[in-house]
């Protein structure tokens, strides 16, 4: 079962792919952080995340197991993952990696923000999350307090409207919620109640999927004419 979790930034996307992830014993890639890590990486070595040959060959060198980094949770990192996420080049020498990753035997979990609409467009289960701005700024920004991280409500929503308009307006694969892609609003949803709703969605679809496959399996046992 590939499960596509998409969305916006501090929609709770992350944390409801994890869950599902965790909940259906299917391996879970935050792609956000294959971003994360080239911009990091970029970084790292004094180029410009908006020069798209450096990040691009950054991109190209990426291993997973570059994405343990504590430090790709920073906002440097997620400021320079927008802006190298908007390079066409960076977005092809990831895709295939993220491809491979959900079509493994058994299936996985992705979340991102093209999921849906690029890398797994023929997903069993497409969930768009989202919340008002206002809303993930305040989440975003209680995150960085509780991590010590000097800021402000006024930069954190400053820069969440950035990434939006980033995120949305780029040419190479934008933000969208795709057309069979389910909506959850977590604007006035509690983590819990944003997990068990995802959680719902995925067993009603596994169900589903589990009658479609019976009756093509039973379809394939009768004798042919």
């Amino acid at each position: 079962m590939i499960i596509a979790v998409d969305g916006p930034s501090a929609s709770g996307k992350g944390t409801i792919a994890r869950a599902l992830a965790m909940a259906l014993g299917l391996p879970h890639l935050d792609t956000g952080l294959l971003y994360r890590a080239v911009g990091q990486a970029t970084l790292a070595v004094g180029d410009d995340p908006a020069d798209a040959a450096s990040a691009a060959a950054h991109a190209r060198q990426l291993r997973l197991d570059a994405l343990d980094d504590p430090a790709l949770r920073s906002d440097e990192a997620a400021r320079a993952a927008s802006m190298v996420a908007a390079h066409p080049c960076v977005r092809d020498a990831l895709r295939d990696l993220q491809v491979r990753f959900a079509r493994q035997a058994g299936g996985a979990v992705l979340d991102g923000r093209d999921i849906g609409t690029v890398i797994a467009p023929d997903a069993d289960l497409k969930i768009f999350v989202t919340a008002n701005a206002q809303t993930r700024a305040e989440r975003r920004y209680a995150e960085l307090q509780a991590r010590g991280l000097p800021t402000s409500l006024a930069a954190v929503a400053a820069d969440i409207a950035a990434r939006d308009a980033r995120d949305s307006g780029r040419g190479a694969a934008p933000l969208r919620m795709a057309e069979d892609a389910i909506l959850l609003d977590t604007t006035n949803l509690s983590i819990d109640a944003a997990i068990q709703s995802a959680l719902a969605l995925a067993d009603a679809r596994r169900g589903t999927r589990a009658i479609v496959d019976g009756a093509l399996s039973a379809a394939d046992e009768q004798p042919k004419r």
